[in-house]
């Protein structure tokens, strides 16, 4: 059987991974394209492993990225992202991945798509085109090459990389492109959703980075500091948080019944006051250098960290008074939040304003991290 050589970079961008592809050499096709996605991760699978691919068989690790050089006056490279799911013959291509935008950047140097100096910082201005929204990346140089080494830890990446500044604008602002709406859909900080099966839960639902349904953790009768063991292996709960999430999708103007919701978007974060616990790696955590818990249910199970898009989605929601993260978080001068996730803490800001009683997110800001794993090409079956 001849196979298709694709060039292809495998990356980790935060604290996720995903093979990451410039769309000139991807068919134009979208359902051609999609096939030949679904067959570099090895999807479906119903073994749930991946074996026969390049993913990881987790939400975190079954993704895809496919670069472009941007015809925007405003922007470097657009940036499209996608979400395979590991049983299902399917690719999100609903909403953003805060963590792999982390990569485009450097990917988007080392490709030659965008001039860097050889020193310091190189700026790339990114159109997430899934949902229509712009990112400014802020990668650093030495010798005229990315700079991957350094000593900028991030919780639930094993190892130390060079930090990597993210600015998400007007996070969300609509502009009649991609997903947009307004930061709070709704125009209420709180809503009271009816699920049936579940009762009337107290929520927030909020549209930043990526739509975001918030829960108090103890609405669900969790504490807050819950890691993936004790929820990923039990399908009730599981199930619960879906007809939620599916719920909400439909509150917030997403889809129009819970059966259509996609499977990538809206999240379902859980929040709680800060609290000791110990993080997956058996590291503690103590409330004292924490503003707030959280935790985001990712595809289906609760993610072994943040989502990046979740990171920006609480940023903006602690910014936004009468919100249920803006309740429960311990407040700072400067618009930033610590908040701890099941591999340990993450620190993100926000820029807000109030005008004529209304309030606004114009920018989000956190550092990650990113490194190059392998590149080369991907072997894809014909048919």
């Amino acid at each position: 059987m001849t196979q298709r050589r694709i060039p292809a970079v495998y990356m980790r961008g935060g604290t996720s991974k995903g093979v990451f592809f410039l769309a000139g050499d991807l068919p134009a096709d979208p359902a051609e394209r999609d096939r030949i996605l679904l067959r570099v991760i090895g999807s479906p699978d119903p073994y749930g492993k991946h074996i026969d691919g390049m993913g990881g068989a987790t939400s975190s690790t079954s993704k895809v990225v496919i670069i472009a050089k941007s015809a925007r006056p405003d922007c470097d490279v657009d940036y499209l992202y996608g979400g395979l799911a590991v049983d299902k013959a399917t690719v999100d291509w609903s909403g953003n991945c805060g963590n792999l935008t982390t990569a485009v950047g450097p990917f988007a140097i080392a490709r030659g798509l965008v001039a860097a100096p050889a020193e310091g910082w190189a700026t790339v201005r990114i159109w997430q085109a899934n949902i229509g929204k712009r990112i400014v990346a802020h990668v650093p140089m030495r010798g005229g090459e990315v700079q991957e080494e350094g000593d900028f830890e991030l919780d639930g990446v094993t190892f130390p990389a060079a930090e990597i500044r993210l600015e998400f604008l007007d996070p969300g602002a609509g502009d009649g492109e991609g997903e947009g709406g307004a930061m709070l859909p709704t125009g209420h900080a709180t809503d009271l959703l009816d699920v049936p099966g579940v009762g009337r839960l107290e929520v927030s639902l909020v549209n930043a980075g990526l739509p975001t349904i918030f829960v108090a953790a103890e609405s669900l009768g969790f504490k807050g500091t819950e890691l993936q063991p004790d929820i990923n292996p039990h399908p009730e709960i599981l199930a619960r948080i879906e007809k939620i999430r599916t719920h909400g999708a439909v509150a917030m103007g997403l889809a129009a019944s819970p059966d259509k919701a996609a499977t990538h978007t809206p999240k379902l974060c859980f929040v709680a006051p800060s609290a000791d616990y110990a993080a997956s790696d058996g590291r503690m955590v103590k409330a004292a250098d924490i503003d707030l818990l959280a935790r985001v249910f990712s595809m289906g199970p609760l993610h072994h960290a943040m989502t990046g898009t979740g990171a920006v989605a609480i940023a903006a929601a602690v910014a936004l008074p009468g919100t249920i993260p803006n309740r429960l978080a311990r407040k700072s001068a400067d618009g930033w939040v610590r908040f701890g996730h099941p591999s340990g803490t993450l620190s993100v800001g926000a820029e807000a304003r109030e005008e004529n009683g209304a309030w606004s997110v114009s920018k989000v800001m956190m550092s990650r991290s990113a490194r190059r794993l392998m590149e080369g090409v991907v072997f894809v079956p014909e048919r």
